[in-house]
């Protein structure tokens, strides 16, 4: 990777604009279609260009079905690691749906208390991150080369 910083406002930026691109299973189209993993797929390829890993085939249940950290293994390979009381607006969070399951959902914080992510059967949105998403808030990560604040 360059040598630069990438400024939150621009990873925040970028967040918003997928807002309301209807959920699709394993797609990463802005407007057309994404999951929570294309979405950051996605902002990933707006911010840097080309992604650092390629996604393979999943299923909807391939948390289950696989019994891996596959999520959080490509987040540790690709990302920064932060505390999850460290993060900030542009941040990552990975979610543990369920105790002693695989992490499978992924969201950006966008502000305070607020993140964006791709909702099953719905869309990207903006939401709280309330009770039911803190109480599954497993790992934090920054996009690499992030400006500090």
């Amino acid at each position: 990777m360059s040598q630069f910083h990438i400024p939150r406002k621009a990873i925040l930026e970028a967040a918003h604009n997928w807002v309301d691109t209807p959920y699709q299973h394993q797609a990463s189209v802005k407007g057309a279609g994404c999951d929570c993993l294309g979405l950051i797929r996605g902002i990933w390829r707006e911010i840097y260009g080309q992604e650092p890993l390629e996604a393979p085939a999943y299923t909807p249940d391939w948390a289950e079905s696989l019994g891996q950290e596959t999520l959080l293994d490509a987040a540790r390979h690709c990302l920064s690691p932060i505390t999850n009381q460290d993060i900030q607006a542009g941040d990552i969070l990975i979610f543990r749906m369920a105790p002693k399951v695989p992490c499978k959902h992924i969201a950006i914080m966008s502000g305070d208390n607020r993140i964006i992510h791709a909702y099953w059967g719905r869309a990207v949105v903006e939401s709280f991150l309330v009770p039911y998403w803190t109480r599954r808030h497993a790992f934090s990560f920054a996009f690499p080369e992030i400006e500090i604040t």
